[in-house]
């Protein structure tokens, strides 16, 4: 319909972000012999009020940039919606002096996984595992299968070797503490509230103090900080990568 003849396009924000995306965007771009102008770095914020900014111009055959514009949009859109959260969540963690990491989980899209890890990190949070190559996570099927949390650590320990480190999920204070006894590396207090968070995690770093441990489930952006205390040194959101509030981005050939 519009043919090969060259054009340039404006490339909008519409609402509030911080942009991430950039350099799987320009892959796009460069897919198609697309130039790109980008007037903000990766990892701005860009506040948005009312109306549009322009963030980039593009210049190419009218046809490519049309090819090119949707799949560019939906990388940004989805890029800078989980960089935003990510924004947000270090920065109540800088509010409140904590010491520790907020992380992402594993729940991330099929195929889009490796984008949204890169966007926490844009967003200034930790990944935690990028695959199951990265550490041992031993969950509650992992220890219903082997018998019990010892059994599961001990079998983890043989397969992986000293070289990977050992994470235990827990339901109660009693399983921290076996895991740490078998010599898990972090305990993760799953579901556990912020006040049961704070008096367990004293018990367990009154015998166990190098253990990490991580505060995962349940975990909004509103009662976040209520998990910032120096008993936890992991805050996980499964929410950092499913079903974050994407970034409005559009697409115009200049008139």
């Amino acid at each position: 319909v519009v043919g090969n003849k060259i054009e340039t396009a404006s490339l909008y924000c519409k609402s509030t972000s911080f942009l991430a995306g950039i350099p799987f965007a320009n892959a796009v771009f460069e897919y198609l012999n697309i130039s790109v102008e980008w007037f903000y770095e990766e990892g701005s914020y860009i506040e948005i009020n009312e109306g549009k900014v322009v963030v980039a111009k593009l210049k190419g055959q009218c046809r490519n940039i049309l090819l090119a514009e949707r799949t560019a949009l939906n990388i940004l859109s989805r890029a800078s919606g989980v960089a935003l959260g990510a924004h947000k969540a270090a920065n109540l963690a800088k509010e409140n002096n904590w010491h520790g990491f907020i992380a992402g989980t594993r729940k991330t899209t099929p195929g889009f996984k490796f984008v949204e890890k890169y966007a926490l990190i844009v967003g200034g949070v930790a990944t935690h595992r990028q695959d199951l190559s990265q550490m041992v996570m031993l969950k509650d099927n992992h220890i219903w299968s082997t018998g019990s949390i010892t059994a599961a650590v001990q079998k983890a320990k043989s397969a992986a070797g000293f070289s990977s480190k050992i994470e235990v999920e827990c339901g109660s204070i009693d399983e921290a503490l076996e895991a740490c006894a078998a010599g898990a590396d972090i305990v993760m207090l799953d579901n556990f509230s912020a006040e049961k968070s704070a008096n367990d995690g004293k018990v367990i770093k009154s015998s166990y103090p190098n253990v990490l441990i991580e505060a995962s489930g349940g975990i909004t952006y509103e009662n976040m900080k209520d998990f910032m205390i120096p008993e936890i040194d992991i805050i996980s959101r499964g929410s950092l990568t499913q079903g974050y509030q994407c970034v409005d981005y559009s697409l115009k050939i200049d008139k």
